[in-house]
């Protein structure tokens, strides 16, 4: 049976299957996969002071958490990540004096010090950027004159600007990680193709590849098959213009 889905918040979905604009494999072992409509996720949450009820809970291929749809009360529709706690038949609200109810979207200079938020701005009307994938959930730590301090999911701890937006609560979905595939075919559904170690290419077709018998690799640093460092080599800019406002690393 086809699952029940919003078709007037679907497009369809060119997926690049590790491909560059060239049709050049630049990330290997991916594609094959299941095809999928997008479903068009409202992260700016732009109907503000209009409250919307939640229609249905469903399931996204596109992400590991699951989506909500809202029914506007000016009669129009858009899909929200699916925070824990929200049912079908609650109603939500994006307004600078909502209420700290979950899946209420507001300003984080308006929510308490403590409360569990995601799909946070990093750029005022930007739209969510931070915290969206399943069970993902960040802290507000402290309030300063123009920035909030957050301990994200990834234990970071950074200033963003007081005038963001946030939605309160803790994405569903908490034990994706804990998921079990069960056979191959299902993460070839998923766009995950077969990996093959470098040491057992060919030289021709791999810096690994060659020699007589099990070679090692004969490197310094193991490299990708273009030639890059991998395996824990640096590439994040040390010029960064985030810098400043990132207060502990992740790492």
């Amino acid at each position: 049976m086809s699952q029940i889905i919003e078709k007037s918040l679907c497009i369809k979905n060119f997926r690049k299957k590790g491909r560059n604009n060239r049709g050049s494999i630049t990330s290997p072992h991916r594609g094959g996969g299941h095809k999928r409509l997008y479903r068009k996720i409202d992260f700016k949450r732009s109907k503000i002071g209009i409250l919307a009820k939640v229609k249905r809970i469903e399931y996204d291929p596109n992400r590991s958490a699951s989506i909500v749809l809202l029914n506007y009360l000016d009669g129009t529709k858009q899909y929200i990540l699916h925070p824990i706690g929200l049912k079908i038949g609650d109603w939500v609200i994006n307004s600078p004096t909502a209420s700290t109810s979950i899946g209420n979207f507001l300003p984080l200079k308006n929510i308490p010090i403590g409360t569990q938020v995601h799909n946070i701005e990093l750029n005022p009307g930007k739209g969510g950027q931070i915290a969206r994938s399943a069970g993902a959930t960040a802290q507000i730590v402290s309030k300063q004159k123009k920035f909030i301090t957050l301990s994200l999911p990834s234990n970071e701890i950074r200033l963003v600007s007081k005038d963001c937006w946030a939605t309160i609560g803790q994405i569903s979905n908490i034990n994706h990680n804990n998921k079990i595939y069960k056979k191959a075919g299902r993460k070839r559904w998923l766009d995950h193709r077969p990996k093959v170690r470098g040491v057992a290419m060919n030289a021709v077709d791999h810096p690994h590849g060659g020699g007589e018998g099990r070679a090692p690799i004969g490197r310094v640093n193991p490299v990708t098959p273009w030639g890059k460092p991998t395996l824990g080599k640096k590439t994040r800019k040390i010029n960064k213009y985030s810098n400043k406002l990132i207060l502990k690393r992740r790492k």
